[in-house]
């Protein structure tokens, strides 16, 4: 069971050369206060940043695995981030038909991080 869960309408991916980051995100809708979670990392590699809903839960490396079903994801949490993260180990992401430019967010979160992404 999840602590946090997103249904996403809207995912989305970008990259920023001027902050020399690439920044990929799943939101229930386009308002500041919908629920959403977002990963970022430098242009260059490195580091994973991990927010769920607001900057102030999040912490770099918090994310320990994600793994991916017919249901969406399902973002595991370092047990060294639960704190900054509100005290959510488990995070889901609801994807369904209807949400925009998913595929190419979710290939790109899997070129992100790697062995920690399971396969589909």
């Amino acid at each position: 069971m999840a602590d946090i869960t997103v249904k996403a309408a809207y995912a989305s991916l970008i990259e920023d050369e001027e902050e020399n980051a690439r920044f990929i995100g799943f939101a229930e809708g386009e308002e500041e206060d919908e629920p959403y979670v977002l990963f970022r990392q430098s242009l260059d590699g490195g580091p994973v940043w991990f927010e769920a809903n607001d900057e102030n839960f999040g912490a770099e490396d918090a994310v320990e695995r994600v793994s991916r079903d017919a249901m969406g994801l399902r973002i595991t949490i370092r047990p060294a981030a639960v704190a900054r993260l509100g005290w959510a180990s488990v995070i889901a992401v609801r994807i369904g038909p209807e949400c925009e430019d998913a595929e190419p967010a979710l290939a790109a979160l899997a070129e992100m991080l790697g062995a920690r992404m399971d396969p589909a």
